[in-house]
């Protein structure tokens, strides 16, 4: 499960720029207890040190967890590191993992509960050139279409929308390039890339080169957009969402049972942090930096605020809920959706794997 997120998930934000200059995984680690008593609370950030965890570290520098009453520990993962480890190993009280993850957890028996949602967006879409004929997905049948891997969010999202599409994996031809969304697209290895709308569609606008996401790709209601650098703009929309639930932060019942009140207090300071890195992108890139090694680089806090503002959208609670909401009516589909496609192994009770009771 931890494979895709070399993020995974959410969520490799600008690795190129950044994680090559965070050597040491456990660099941003903050002072504090484990074990979650006595308001001290260890917190598994599912990749190294990275802009995509600035909600976290502008709430550990604001003082948000100290107000609470919290001594919070962040704890990095490293590119080995499985998702989940830290948690079962009793290492961290709280995860920070995709939903769509959550959920093949407890298909193996982990009994990690989603207590909130972060991204209330799916950030993986299908990117194509400007100039490509491929529009929608109906369009991508006898195409080929490129991927890390049969693994991960961007796996998930393919499948979830070859589906809307009524295509299946036999339509298409699916190629497992790793992380070379750029230069197999550009290379014309292939005809479309999954890839995340913070990240990649980032990467592809700096290096100057046209793209759009397909119809029918998109996240949700609206549109998203992506401009090629001085070589033209494409929108791709899609009018569902996904039958995924992205990034979240995750629980044991045992943890959850013994330290609710923690947890609630956790949840609420967080959920400061996400706030204020909306409302202070430049600002959050500014505290990031005590936190992501080699980030005093101007192009890269230039890369870094790309990044952020391409996911400060995915932030945002919809109009209609309410920061951190868990949609019980997308738990259902994906809990559906995956057992269907054989990305878990056997059926989940979606009311089991996640909860708003902690929320603030």
């Amino acid at each position: 499960m931890r494979k895709t997120t070399a993020r995974s998930l959410a969520l490799l934000l600008t690795a190129a720029a950044l994680s090559a200059c965070a050597s040491d995984p456990t660099a941003a680690t903050s002072p504090g207890g484990k074990g979650g008593k006595g308001g001290a609370l260890t917190v598994g950030l599912t990749y190294i040190p990275n802009i995509q965890f600035a909600p976290f570290y502008v709430a550990q520098s604001k003082g948000f967890y100290q107000e609470a009453g919290l001594k919070v520990t962040l704890r990095h993962h490293s590119f080995t590191d499985d998702l989940f480890g830290g948690l079962t190993a009793g290492k961290e009280d709280v995860v920070f993992a995709g939903g769509d993850e959550m959920l093949q957890a407890r298909a193996k028996d982990l009994p990690v509960v989603d207590v909130a949602t972060l991204y209330h967006t799916y950030p993986v879409v299908m990117l194509v050139p400007q100039d490509s004929p491929i529009h929608t997905v109906a369009d991508l049948r006898g195409h080929s279409v490129g991927t890390p891997g049969p693994f991960g969010e961007t796996y998930f999202a393919l499948l979830a929308q070859l589906k809307a599409g009524a295509l299946t994996t036999k339509d298409v031809t699916v190629q497992h390039i790793g992380f070379t969304q750029q230069a197999a697209l550009v290379g014309k290895k292939v005809d479309a890339v999954m890839g995340y709308l913070n990240n990649d569609a980032v990467q592809f606008q700096q290096a100057g080169l046209a793209v759009r996401p397909v119809e029918g790709t998109g996240t949700g209601t609206g549109t998203g957009t992506v401009e090629g650098t001085g070589t033209g703009t494409g929108t791709g929309a899609g009018s569902d969402a996904l039958p995924l639930v992205a990034a979240g932060l995750g629980a044991t019942r045992a943890t959850l049972d013994q330290h609710g009140e923690d947890v609630r207090k956790f949840l609420a300071a967080t959920l400061r942090g996400v706030q204020y890195t909306v409302d202070h992108p430049e600002e959050a890139v500014a505290i990031s930096k005590t936190f992501v090694p080699g980030m005093n680089d101007h192009k890269q806090q230039e890369a870094a605020l790309a990044v952020l503002k391409a996911t400060v959208p995915m932030l945002k609670a919809p109009a209609s809920g309410k920061p951190g909401l868990n949609d019980p009516a997308t738990w259902e589909k994906m809990a559906a959706f995956m057992k269907e496609q054989g990305l878990i192994d056997k059926p989940v009770t979606a009311t089991d794997a996640f909860t708003n009771d902690y929320l603030p």
